[in-house]
């Protein structure tokens, strides 16, 4: 009985009174130390009703409040009659008779309508925070597909998806994550193709997360994914929506973080961060040869600085006598061991790398060419570095700028370091213990409880047509099974037909 009575009491105190006299000391208590915070007070001469709005300066559009609000209000008669619908030009108008919601209201950029007399508070659609406009992405640039990144507002994010999937059979999940930042987090996928146990597993997860609030879309995806001790990403992170609406297409769910540039995309596989939409507006030969160069590179920038510690280290019988020869002339003035000229140069290029990112574009590519320059000639003639190392290095940072996906850019340069201390210990052994450690972790990984290793393991021939390989768009009827689709055929994929003679 207490519960239910301290439940009553507290509806009551949360409802919003009728008398504007009421409402407004207690709105200013509420708001203490908010400059930006309007009242306006006016008559409704619809209704010769005397009124208030309130609204954030800072989050509101003052165009839509002055022509869609509070013109219509003031010079729009009506029949006299209390109780009437009032007239406004505003596109979305909701009532409201809680205040607590009434007050995330307006923090959310939502102008608030009170009505002296009525015991409901009117929440009007006048939103206009601050926003860039829609660029290309910085990240994931574009060869031949669209020029176009998503932007902070997960509004227009949803829009742009739109704009490729114009079916009515794109549906969406709307959550709202965090107690005191509230970001509204929306699930999109094509209802008559993505598995529901998918959807409602993704849904669970993030109604579980109990956060202040989420800043962007990576402290999301590292808070619902399977494994947060892995070094491999086990969500695909983009900022261009042909991406989202290809991934949706085949069976995927994506998640849309309101305030992130980034769509979160699940599940997902290892190879799914080794394909690029423009992989599909070249020629299928082509498109296959750089999937592979790709996987190529990851496997030479994970392992060649291992590689090469070990070679010299351990197993220096397997070079040729002019190569060594030349190795040793090289490596005849360096003090240090192969794995601490290994580690000093890769820290450098570490620092270059990250020096140019945060630095103004055109000066973080001057501090990255002229750094690198600079600093390996340097070394070299001190003979702190031997020659065959900056061509190591230099060749390993090539391949992992090679990869599309800038999250397994990062793994690779964590697991470089891991290969190298075991290369160092143990030579070629500790080679094939770490690259057997990684395989098994890589087929024991999942993405939202789907095998991270397809269509390798398990083994799913049918799916290599579009994963290691990319054969002929027609000849791709199916779609991939790691994320276990409704419709396995994809629907409208053009049959290639000979001429007739």
């Amino acid at each position: 009985m207490n519960g239910k009575s301290e439940d009553m009491l507290h509806d009551h105190t949360d409802r919003i009174s009728s008398d504007l006299n009421e409402i407004i000391p207690l709105i200013k208590n509420k708001f203490s130390d908010t400059p930006d915070l309007v009242f306006r007070k006016l008559t409704i001469k619809q209704t010769n009703e005397q009124a208030l709005i309130i609204y954030l300066e800072s989050m509101t559009e003052r165009t839509a409040i002055n022509h869609d609000v509070l013109r219509p209000l003031q010079q729009e008669s009506g029949s006299g009659l209390p109780g009437d619908e009032l007239i406004m030009n505003v596109g979305q108008m909701m009532s409201e008779t809680s205040f607590s919601r009434m007050e995330s209201s307006v923090l959310k950029g939502s102008s608030v309508l009170f009505v002296n007399g009525r015991e409901e508070a009117y929440i009007l659609d006048t939103r206009g925070w601050p926003q860039r406009a829609i660029q290309d992405s910085q990240l994931e640039s574009s060869l031949k597909g669209a020029h176009q990144g998503f932007v902070e507002t997960g509004d227009q994010n949803i829009a742009m998806i739109r704009r490729y999937i114009t079916d009515r059979e794109l549906k969406m999940k709307r959550l709202t994550v965090g107690r005191r930042g509230q970001t509204t987090v929306t699930i999109l996928f094509l209802a008559d193709v993505a598995n529901p146990k998918l959807i409602d597993a993704l849904e669970q997860r993030i109604q579980k997360v109990d956060v202040d609030v989420i800043l962007n879309a990576g402290e999301l995806s590292e808070l619902i994914e399977d494994d947060p001790f892995s070094l491999f990403p086990q969500f695909v992170s983009t900022e261009r929506p042909d991406t989202a609406a290809s991934q949706l297409m085949q069976g995927r769910c994506v998640i849309v973080v309101d305030r992130s540039p980034n769509v979160i995309i699940a599940p997902v596989t290892f190879l799914t961060f080794f394909q690029n939409i423009d992989d599909y507006s070249i020629r299928w030969p082509i498109a296959t040869f750089l999937r592979l160069l790709r996987l190529f590179a990851f496997f030479t920038a994970a392992f060649l600085p291992a590689f090469y510690i070990a070679v010299v280290t351990f197993h220096f019988e397997i070079i040729p006598m002019k190569l060594l020869m030349t190795l040793g002339e090289s490596r005849g003035q360096v003090p240090f061991p192969p794995f601490v000229e290994a580690i000093l140069m890769e820290i450098t290029l570490e620092m270059l790398r990250e020096a140019g990112v945060r630095l103004p574009a055109p000066i973080g590519q001057t501090v990255g060419i002229v750094g690198g320059i600079v600093i390996g000639q340097a070394v070299v003639q001190a003979g702190l570095i031997s020659n065959i190392m900056v061509i190591v290095v230099a060749f390993t940072a090539i391949s992992s700028f090679i990869l599309p996906n800038y999250d397994m850019v990062a793994a690779v340069r964590l697991i470089r370091f891991i290969l190298m201390g075991l290369a160092t210990a143990f030579g070629f052994v500790g080679l094939v213990v770490g690259l057997m450690i990684m395989i098994a972790h890589l087929l024991t990984l999942k993405s939202l409880g789907m095998p991270y290793g397809s269509p390798i393991a398990p083994m799913r021939l049918v799916d290599w047509k579009d994963a290691i390989i990319r054969v002929p768009i027609w000849l791709i009827r199916d779609r991939p099974t790691n994320s276990a689709p409704l419709q396995q055929k994809r629907r409208g994929i053009a049959v290639r037909k000979e001429k007739k003679e």
